[in-house]
């Protein structure tokens, strides 16, 4: 069995040898360290549909991640569903988005829009759909303990965010154990918080004083294009924060910590590490 990648090869490597996987890459030369680990390396740009035959030849079981194009995912996820179909891959996994068939948030519509392309394709497939990852928020830590606040437009929303190590547990447990063709798995973590929760938290273990300002939607996507961010990727994360409060980013299903066989990290202890970092 040879599989592709996902971002954290380590979850792979302790479940298959590297000469059992193939990490599809944009830039071969960025990846010399998974090379040096027995990966086998190969070119894949999703925007380049030319590279894809090749990176997928002899692959069984592959993952598409989903793109991090805003608004443009659609055609290159096509790409790739389109490559595996004529490469005869037994397993195509995809990393989609919470609740991604119900979800209110725009974020949601690709991933909607690319679960229907690959049922239509006639892939066996499995849907990881990912929650939020943690360390979404904690990319304001820096700047929260500095201001003494995070800022949003959740409310009182709970996040089931998890750590990505934990997403790429899961994903390299449906790759190498068992059958999962035609499951659909809402992955997140076992513990929700808010993001108020979160402030005090970090406040907490920092000893600075953070608390969590709730903004309109608007204001808080202003404010991030104030902070240097593209104006449709603030848009995107903001509307994001309003699904949030509405509970679009919440689920207490346990199919993450049951597919990873042990809880999910705890958000006190990625805090911890962001702390220390």
């Amino acid at each position: 069995m040879r599989v592709n990648i996902f971002p954290d090869v380590r979850q792979l490597l302790k479940s298959a040898p590297g000469s059992r996987i193939i990490a599809a890459v944009r830039n071969p030369a960025k990846a010399q360290d998974l090379a040096e680990r027995g990966v086998i390396v190969r070119e894949a740009d999703y925007a380049r549909p030319e590279t894809l035959a090749r990176a997928f030849e002899g692959v069984e079981k592959l993952i598409l991640i989903s793109s991090s194009e805003v608004n443009g995912r659609l055609p290159l996820h096509r790409a790739v569903i389109d490559a595996a179909k004529q490469a005869g891959v037994s397993l195509l996994a995809y990393t989609s988005m919470l609740h991604a068939d119900s979800s209110t948030a725009q974020l949601a519509i690709e991933h909607r829009q690319t679960e229907d392309a690959i049922a239509a394709s006639g892939l066996p497939a499995v849907i990881l759909r990912n929650g939020w990852y943690t360390e979404n928020h904690l990319y304001a830590l820096s700047a929260a303990l500095e201001h003494g606040a995070f800022v949003g437009s959740a409310k009182y929303g709970r996040f089931s965010s998890a750590a990505r190590k934990d997403y790429a547990a899961a994903a390299a447990a449906v790759l190498t154990k068992g059958s999962h063709a035609g499951e659909i798995y809402e992955l997140a973590a076992d513990q929700a918080f808010t993001l108020a929760e979160l402030a005090a938290e970090v406040s907490r273990q920092s000893g600075k004083p953070v608390v969590y300002n709730d903004l309109p939607e608007q204001d808080y996507a202003k404010l991030l294009v104030d902070f240097g961010l593209p104006a449709d990727l603030a848009a995107l994360l903001a509307d994001a924060d309003a699904a949030a409060s509405r509970g679009a980013l919440f689920d207490d299903g346990g199919v993450l910590s049951t597919l990873i066989g042990r809880p999910s990290i705890p958000m006190k202890e990625l805090v911890a590490l962001a702390l220390r970092a």
